[in-house]
């Protein structure tokens, strides 16, 4: 089994790896916090790659409970080393790493949403539980802002990912909306940005709220959380100025855009 330092490498490296926005953001936090926060994200990643691979629903849901179970067992991989130092460091909630679990087990079993109720239940259990989970670590009790903030990241995931979802066979915009928009298809057209522009408007009303968290953050803390937002914004900036096309014109940012994100913020 890995050692603890070991073990904080191994998650830092799937981070640098995998995350397209993680990363940049934890950079700028001192080592303890940014180590604890890369094990958050491999815990969600591994749900995530559970959860959208190729294997039989039955096995994806028993792979997903036996993560559950991971967590009040002792730790058997290097993700789950670091995960368990990190939480008995920083009191990570466990609440909010098996909420991830559910929202995986419920990738399984539910393909679309009826309603924006619906749809924010979901949200709440995959980034609004990242967001519960890394603001322990970040030091502040300002939960329901963390959850906010991490709905408005998700909101933009789906946003963003709407052909790579399709492809998996979900699809995340609720369906009482596509009926209101009267869009009858996931294709660019008139209807489809009005739509997708309806959508803008909620995520940064949910950006924009979730941001008062960066109140009872410390300066470094309060960075990381600025970054992550400020890459997200940039994407639903950049999903405006391609008029919702999120089909075949990329919402990614390069690496000189992100690194300037982090600049901008280090410079205030």
């Amino acid at each position: 089994m890995s050692t603890v330092e070991q073990a904080y490498a191994e998650v830092q490296r799937v981070t640098r790896a995998r995350a397209k926005n993680f990363a940049y953001g934890i950079m700028v936090l001192p080592r303890d916090k940014r180590r604890a926060i890369a094990a958050i994200y491999a815990f969600a990643r591994e749900v995530d790659d559970i959860a959208d691979g190729d294997a039989p629903i039955d096995e994806k849901r028993t792979r997903l409970e036996a993560l559950r179970a991971s967590l009040d067992e002792p730790p058997s991989t290097a993700m789950f080393v670091a995960l368990g130092d990190a939480r008995a460091r920083f009191g990570i909630p466990r609440d909010a790493l098996t909420a991830l679990v559910d929202g995986g087990l419920q990738d399984t079993e539910k393909a679309e949403y009826a309603t924006f109720d619906e749809l924010r239940g979901y949200c709440e259990m995959v980034a609004g539980a990242v967001g519960v989970a890394c603001v322990a670590v970040y030091g502040s009790d300002d939960v329901e802002r963390a959850r906010t903030l991490g709905i408005a990241l998700q909101l933009i995931n789906i946003m963003r990912d709407v052909d790579e979802d399709r492809a998996l066979g979900r699809v995340y915009l609720p369906r009482d909306e596509l009926e209101r928009f009267r869009v009858t298809e996931l294709a660019v057209s008139p209807e489809w940005r009005e739509l997708m522009a309806f959508q803008a408007a909620r995520a940064r009303a949910y950006l924009d709220e979730g941001l008062r968290l960066l109140d009872s953050l410390d300066r470094r803390s309060a960075l990381c959380v600025a970054t992550f937002a400020g890459l997200y914004r940039g994407q639903l900036d950049r999903m405006e100025a391609n008029d919702f096309d999120v089909f075949d014109a990329s919402c990614q940012l390069s690496t000189q855009a992100k690194l300037a994100v982090v600049a901008r913020g280090l410079v205030r």
